[in-house]
C-alpha cells in the first residue's frame, strides 16, 4: 500500500510539474528550430467570405463592429448578424452586405447561431470567419487570412489583441492573451502542429465546418475546443496568422472576470479528455501534428497548476527538500517562459504595470472555480461596457 501511495503522489507530482517546464522545451525548440522566410507572394485569389456576427441579449457593441468589418480592404464578403433574444428594432444597416438575423427561437449557443447563419447564407461562401459582437476587425484582417487559405490550409486563427485597457483586470487579461497568442498559437504552429482556435477571430472553409460540428448538438460555452479537437482528428492543421488582428474587449470587471473564467474553466474540465483521444492518435498514426496537440489540450488552466505546484513545493520542504528545489526551479523556469512574450517591446507598458497584481488576478480565478458547476447557469454571454471604435485603435 505504501509504494502505491508514493507511486501516485509522484505520478500527481509529475503530471503538473511537466506543466511548468513544457513552454521553455517549446521556446527552446522553436529558437533552435531553423526559420522559414515569410512569403512574399501576393495571391490572385479572392474567395468569398461569411462574416458570421454572433450577439447575445445584448446588441449595444453591434454597430461598431458592423463599422469596423465595413472599413475592410476587401470587397467579396456579406455580414451575417444572428441577434439571439434581441430587440433588432434600432438596428438599421444601410449596406445592402449587412443581413440581420433575427431567430425565431432563443438559441443561447454559438453553434446554433452559426448555422442559423449558414442556412440563411444569400450564395455558397467557400469560407466563414467568425466575429464575437464586442469585437472590431483590423481593415486588412481578410486579406491576412487569404494568404494562408491561398496555401491550402482549411482552417485559421487570427490574433485577438486588446480592445480595452482601462482597468488592471483588463491589462493582466491581455497580458495572458500575449502569452497564449505566443505558445498555443505562434509556437506550435511553427513546430508543425496547429494553433488552439479562441472563439473568434477564427476562420474556415465552409465545408470543413460544417463537416466538423453540423451533426453535433453543443450547448454551452466551449464550442471552438470541439472544432479544434475535430480538425486536428482528421489530421488538419489550424494556420496562425499573426498579422490577422481583430480586437477583442478584455474584462475589466471582477464579477464579469469570475462569470467569464467560471464558463472557461467549466470547458476545460468537460472537453479536456479529447486530448487522450489526440495523444493516441498522434502516436499510432505518427502524427507530430496530433500528438503535440493533444498533450496542449491536457494542460489545466494556468492557475490551477500553478497553485498546485507552489502547495507541492510547500508539501516537500517538510518530506523532501531536494524535491522542493526542483519545484522551485521548475516555477522559476515558467516565469522565464511567460515573461519571454510578455516583455516584448510591442506590449503596452500598461500591461507591464498590472503584472504586479498577478496574485489579486489569480484569487478571482479561484472564485471562478468554486463556481464551476454552476458556470453556465449565471451567465450565458460576457456582457459588454466598453464602446471603442476602431478608428481609436488602427492609425
Amino acid at each position: 500500500m505504501e509504494k502505491v501511495v508514493s507511486f501516485l503522489w509522484q505520478s500527481t507530482q509529475i503530471m503538473i510539474g511537466y506543466n511548468l517546464v513544457f513552454p521553455l522545451v517549446l521556446l527552446l525548440i522553436f529558437i533552435l528550430k531553423p526559420k522559414r522566410k515569410k512569403s512574399s507572394i501576393t495571391y490572385p485569389n479572392v474567395p468569398d467570405y461569411a462574416i458570421i456576427v454572433t450577439a447575445y441579449e445584448q446588441i449595444s457593441t453591434l454597430p461598431a463592429v458592423v463599422s469596423s468589418i465595413l472599413k475592410l480592404n476587401y470587397q467579396n464578403y456579406l455580414v451575417y448578424i444572428v441577434a439571439d433574444k434581441c430587440d433588432v428594432s434600432c438596428l438599421n444597416f444601410n449596406d445592402e452586405r449587412v443581413i440581420v438575423l433575427r431567430p425565431e427561437e432563443t438559441l443561447a449557443s454559438n453553434t446554433r447561431s452559426h448555422f442559423y447563419a449558414i442556412k440563411h447564407f444569400k450564395r455558397n461562401h467557400q469560407i466563414l470567419t467568425i466575429i464575437d459582437s464586442d469585437n472590431l476587425v483590423h481593415p486588412d484582417y481578410l486579406n491576412q487570412l487569404n494568404i494562408y487559405f491561398n496555401q491550402g490550409f482549411e482552417a485559421v486563427q487570427g490574433v485577438r489583441e486588446a480592445k480595452n485597457l482601462n482597468t488592471t483586470y483588463a491589462c493582466l487579461d491581455a497580458a495572458r492573451d500575449i502569452y497564449y497568442h505566443f505558445y498555443d498559437g505562434k509556437v506550435l504552429f511553427d513546430l508543425g502542429s496547429s494553433a488552439t482556435l479562441a472563439g473568434s477571430g477564427m476562420a474556415f472553409t465552409t465545408s470543413l465546418y460544417r463537416n466538423c460540428l453540423e451533426k453535433l448538438n453543443i450547448t454551452g460555452a466551449g464550442f471552438d475546443k470541439v472544432l479544434q479537437f475535430e480538425i486536428v482528428k482528421r489530421n488538419k492543421r489550424i494556420a496562425f496568422a499573426s498579422d490577422a488582428k481583430v480586437y477583442d474587449e478584455k474584462t475589466s470587471q471582477t464579477d464579469q472576470l469570475v462569470n467569464q473564467r467560471a464558463r472557461w474553466i467549466n470547458t476545460w474540465f468537460k472537453y479536456f479528455k479529447l486530448g487522450f483521444t489526440l495523444v493516441y492518435l498522434g502516436i499510432t498514426r505518427f502524427s507530430w501534428n496530433q500528438l503535440l496537440f493533444g498533450i496542449v489540450l491536457l494542460r489545466p488552466p494556468l492557475f490551477i497548476f500553478l497553485i498546485l505546484s507552489v502547495m507541492f513545493a510547500f508539501l516537500n520542504l517538510f518530506l523532501n527538500p531536494i524535491v522542493t528545489l526542483i519545484w522551485v526551479t521548475g516555477l522559476l523556469a515558467f516565469v522565464l517562459g511567460f515573461f519571454v512574450p510578455v516583455l516584448s517591446p510591442e506590449t503596452d507598458k500598461r500591461v507591464l504595470q498590472s503584472l504586479i497584481n498577478i496574485p489579486k488576478f489569480m484569487f478571482f480565478q479561484v472564485v471562478s472555480l468554486m463556481n464551476v458547476r454552476k458556470a453556465n447557469k449565471r451567465s450565458v454571454a460576457t456582457r459588454h461596457f466598453n464602446e471603442v471604435k476602431i478608428d481609436e485603435i488602427v492609425k
